[in-house]
């Protein structure tokens, strides 16, 4: 099973930027920006807008670990 854990926040640290900076200068609403890593969903434009921002990759936008299956978690699906 993965575990996939939204990461924004500590890229735009590495990168410099607060997220009001960073929403302003690439045109994202600060709101989007300062709810990025809560989000269970995100819209596929948004993470290729800030992946391409940031010049990363979408799945660098992400944590993705590899959890080991447990009696309650086997059977049902990842991601």
């Amino acid at each position: 099973m993965l575990k996939v854990t939204p990461r924004l926040n500590e890229l735009l640290e590495e990168k410099g930027y607060s997220q009001a900076a960073f929403a302003k200068k690439y045109g994202f609403a600060q709101k989007t920006i300062n709810s990025f890593d809560g989000n269970k969903q995100h819209r596929t434009v948004l993470l290729f807008g800030v992946a391409r921002a940031l010049g990363l990759n979408v799945e660098d936008l992400f944590l993705v670990e590899e959890i080991p299956d447990t009696p309650d978690t086997e059977g049902s699906e990842g991601v």
